[in-house]
């Protein structure tokens, strides 16, 4: 079966210029060659540290930021290099759920103003019509239709999660990127979200490419992890399989330092020092400098996905010890 999306070595570069009499500035390397696949119907959850990569992503997959290398397919239909025209034709069927929606929504107009919007950029259904359209959607995700008539700043932010998923709703997609769509709720709101996100799905048949740094709200959503170092997948697993057993020492580390409510031995994983600069990243393993694991070999060779288990990917020369007990070498413990 074709996959619903698929990524090929997609890289991204930001920034970065030559200079006359001075030093070139270097590209920050957001995205260092992904690959991935999402099957439709799928929650796949993007996770690592802020700044590794995971939104630059999401925009790239949408078409807000435009790939260095690699190529895009959705369908089976490749989007990368299209016109612009033409891609955005292609990509109506990928949309966007904002981190903060209030941000998106212009304070002046009423939601039903911002909404309807929406469907006259897009061409979505007849102007007598869009008033039904608006009025169906706020329903799906639990709104009044009254809630046309009033502006952002009366709404929650449980509310206004609802109303940015009304508003990509009502264009009819196949798959949803949603970046942190729980953060900044408290832990009663969190669940109504993600529970309306479940049932949206169900409802919808709709595919969701999850980004959160809250493993515990990944480890209850979706399908597949996939865990971002850098700008690169250290380690892409089932998510039963991925907190089950990490085989990545950052994927590790990441899930260690998650807060857990049972009680017990700390199970914390040191990590040394901080991140390399994306504008400069050293040979080898991007983790090896803080790796507790590492041995000389890391810091030359660079280290690639492969696979452990089925499903299971792991980008570490080190995880058949790991996995075995193999303890922490002795330059890093």
């Amino acid at each position: 079966m074709t996959p619903l999306l698929e990524l090929d070595d997609i890289h991204v570069h930001l920034g970065g210029r030559k200079r006359w009499f001075q030093p070139d500035i270097p590209p920050v390397k957001a995205v260092g060659g992904v690959t991935l696949t999402v099957a439709a119907g799928e929650i796949l959850g993007l996770v690592g540290e802020s700044g590794c990569g995971k939104t630059t992503l999401g925009r790239t997959v949408l078409g807000l930021q435009r790939e260095t290398r690699g190529s895009i397919r959705l369908r089976g239909k490749t989007v990368s290099g299209a016109r612009p025209r033409d891609a955005r034709k292609l990509r109506r069927a990928i949309q966007y759920v904002h981190q903060d929606p209030g941000a998106a929504l212009d304070p002046w107009w009423s939601i039903g103003h911002s909404l309807e919007e929406g469907l006259v950029i897009t061409g979505h259904g007849e102007r007598s019509r869009r008033r039904e359209i608006i009025e169906q959607a706020l329903a799906a995700v639990g709104l009044d239709p009254t809630a046309q008539r009033r502006y952002p700043h009366e709404f929650s932010g449980g509310q206004l999660r609802r109303i940015g998923l009304a508003r990509i709703l009502m264009l009819d997609p196949d798959i949803v990127i949603l970046d942190e769509p729980t953060s900044g709720l408290d832990m009663s709101v969190q669940a109504t979200v993600l529970n309306l996100l479940l049932e949206i799905r169900a409802r919808r048949d709709l595919t969701y490419l999850f980004i959160s740094h809250d493993l515990s709200v990944v480890r209850r959503l979706c399908d597949r992890v996939a865990v971002m170092y850098l700008g690169r997948i250290v380690e892409l697993a089932p998510a039963a399989s991925l907190f089950e057993r990490a085989l990545h020492p950052y994927a590790q580390a990441l899930l260690a330092a998650a807060p857990r409510l049972e009680p017990g031995e700390s199970r914390t994983i040191a990590i040394r020092g901080e991140p390399p600069s994306a504008a400069r990243l050293p040979a080898g393993c991007l983790f090896a400098g803080r790796c507790p694991y590492a041995e000389p070999a890391c810091r030359t060779e660079e280290q690639v996905l492969q696979a452990v288990a089925p499903g299971h990917e792991v980008a570490c020369r080190r995880w058949r010890e790991i996995a075995a007990g193999a303890p922490p070498t002795a330059a890093a413990a």
